[in-house]
């Protein structure tokens, strides 16, 4: 038997595709899509490739519904080309072959200005279009109407986002962009909602629209932290906005002037009835109803633009802003941790005994402290506006920080109890306390002893110098918040109340206007809210002074007061390290930091902190 023969040549070809057809289409419609710059053209790319994979003659494009990335809207568009190839070549034409003649010249030129009659329609637009009427069936399914442009609703959290940026945009030397807490701060007064705290019962705060704005392309979000600027289209829409809330300016000031006689006042207030329901989780305003015992408004900017701060917080004050006796409330302000999250139960029991008491109290967001008190503008409406103005609320001296036993220990392990302590002697209130809520038998079950716990809190109030005010329960610590506030109320209402920036403190104090002496009337010297909450933010950005001194503090022996007095002498690590490079020796070097005086005795930092931080930046290798 003879052996086979052996074949020499080049490779047999590859079998050509079985639905040359279907795939002239698809490809027809891709590079339409290209042009148009739609992002369509990535799906038929999908269905080509896979076409190209399947080895059998398709009938339809209802039998290509099998194949991967072929989806109804794809099937529909080639069974709708299919029948009009049958009307054109008859209905026994093959489908697997490309057809030759006028037919084919009609289907693939697209490019042609004035198409024949043969070819009325172009296909290429047929297939996007159909293509577009399936992306929008799921739309058109659940709406039964055609989707509108999306527009935040007036004092929405997207409509107070848009209008400040553009706002910042328009002002002379504008930098382009906001960080995250001045467009917070700049757009509170322009929404209803909270930027930082959710309604009670409700997980959405006014600042979740904004990543509704960054998914409309209305928005861009770039850098960490994160800087948030207008698109185009988010310029254009906020130019509409802003001369929307101008044109309703005037027409409210027309209607003042028009009023201003001694017949009755006729308010108008518009309201916009075209409301997006997709959004509505994010952007409605809707206001709920709460006990008359606590002030149920949040507010993340409270001194206007009258007060002189900015979001950053300027360096000064004008003089003449005060509180006299009798025009202010004294609020109780409770972190709306205390409220939310973890044993929910016995948090809400808290507010409920608050509000059992009486007491006057706000949920809002505080960076330090649990507790706090406010002297809260009273205010008026004024005839012919839809809202009173903003009232001014500055911040007593005294702040709460709430422990219980269990959470002390928690935050003795992993360090926050060193760092709240540091935080509460920087917040620029004088008389911090900490609330210690005993846990009964479960301070048996801890990971440190009674002891050591017992020896933290006789050191907080001996070393730190803070009021410790312990307590048994839950109920009891709402005792001792109602009684504080009762005792502040009736210490402050003969007081006038002067605001100041912290920046100011030690220097003399303001001038009093109107004859207002304080003989008549004994005055506090207070910093405002906004200026005391901002300047508490734990994450904000940090100068790299700021990230020296917290590379020394992490020194063993080193502490707030020793970096400080380090920090006046060399403010950043290449001021330091050019001082060690002027040293003749090592010994000199080591020795460079010893004669620093620090704290309020003028003690020397020692040769022993100098050496180790030398050591620190100058050694090469590993630390010995």
């Amino acid at each position: 038997m003879s052996p086979e023969p052996v074949r020499v040549g080049r490779k047999r070809p590859l079998p050509s595709c079985p639905n040359p057809l279907f795939l002239l289409w698809l490809t027809e419609m891709r590079d339409h899509a290209k042009e148009k710059g739609l992002k369509t053209q990535y799906v038929y790319q999908k269905a080509i490739s896979s076409l190209k994979k399947y080895p059998l003659p398709l009938k339809n494009g209802k039998e290509a519904k099998i194949l991967q990335n072929f989806g109804d809207g794809i099937c529909k568009i080639l069974d709708e080309r299919l029948q009009k190839y049958y009307r054109e070549n008859g209905v026994h034409a093959s489908i697997h072959k490309l057809p030759s003649g006028p037919s084919q010249t009609c289907s693939t030129n697209m490019a042609a200005p004035k198409p024949s009659s043969a070819c009325s329609k172009d296909p290429s637009r047929e297939g996007e279009t159909n293509m577009r009427k399936v992306e929008g069936d799921a739309g058109k399914e659940k709406g039964g109407k055609k989707k509108r442009e999306y527009v935040p609703q007036k004092r929405s959290g997207g409509y107070a986002v848009l209008l400040t940026l553009y706002r910042h945009s328009q002002l002379p030397g504008s930098k382009g962009f906001m960080f995250k807490n001045e467009l917070q701060t700049e757009a509170q007064s322009l929404c209803d909602k909270s930027f930082t705290v959710p309604e009670l019962g409700s997980k959405y705060t006014a600042w979740s629209s904004v990543s509704t704005l960054i998914q409309k392309d209305l928005l861009l979000k770039t850098h960490n932290p994160a800087r948030y600027s207008l698109t185009e289209l988010g310029l254009a829409l906020a130019e509409r906005l802003e001369s929307g809330e101008r044109g309703r300016n005037e027409e409210q000031e027309r209607s003042q002037a028009e009023d201003s006689g001694d017949g009755p006042v006729t308010v108008v207030l518009t309201v916009d009835e075209d409301k997006d329901d997709e959004h509505e989780s994010e952007d409605s305003c809707s206001t709920r109803e709460a006990p008359t015992t606590a002030v149920t408004e949040t507010r993340a900017e409270i001194i206007g633009p009258s007060s002189g701060l900015s979001g950053k917080c300027q360096a000064s004050t004008p003089v003449g802003e005060y509180l006299l006796p009798g025009s202010y409330d004294i609020v109780l302000c409770v972190d709306f941790i205390e409220t939310t999250g973890g044993n929910t139960a016995r948090k809400q029991e808290l507010v409920k005994e608050l509000q059992r008491n009486g007491v006057t109290f706000d949920i809002r967001k505080l960076n330090v402290g649990d507790f706090l008190w406010v002297a809260h503008e009273k205010v008026t409406p004024v005839p012919g506006q839809l809202r009173p103005p903003v009232a001014k609320e500055l911040v007593l001296d005294y702040i709460i920080e709430r422990k219980r036993m269990d959470d002390l220990c928690g935050s003795i392990m992993d360090g926050r109890f060193r760092e709240q302590k540091f935080r509460l002697k920087r917040c620029g209130l004088h008389k911090p306390i900490y609330l210690v809520e005993e846990c009964g038998s479960a301070a048996a079950h801890m990971s440190l002893p009674e002891s050591t716990l017992q020896q933290a809190i006789v050191n907080t109030q001996v070393v730190d110098g803070f009021f410790v005010k312990r307590v048994q329960d839950v109920k009891e610590s709402a005792a001792y918040l109602t009684v504080m506030t009762r005792y502040l109320q009736k210490l402050y209402q003969n007081c006038t109340l002067f605001c100041h920036s912290r920046e100011l403190e030690g220097n003399g104090d303001f001038e009093v206007e109107n004859g207002v002496t304080e003989r008549e009337n004994p005055r506090c010297s207070l910093i405002s809210f906004t200026e005391f909450n901002y300047g508490a933010v734990k994450n904000k950005c940090q100068t790299v002074r700021d990230v020296f001194a917290r590379q020394l503090m992490q020194i063993s022996g080193i502490s707030g007061d020793k970096a400080a007095a380090i920090l006046e002498h060399y403010s950043t690590v290449s001021s330091l390290l050019k001082a060690y490079a002027q040293c003749a020796t090592e010994a000199e070097g080591e020795k460079l930091l010893s004669s620093i005086k620090y704290g309020k005795l003028k003690r020397n930092l020692g040769p022993a902190l100098s050496r180790t931080i030398y050591q620190l930046y100058c050694t090469r290798g590993p630390l010995s």
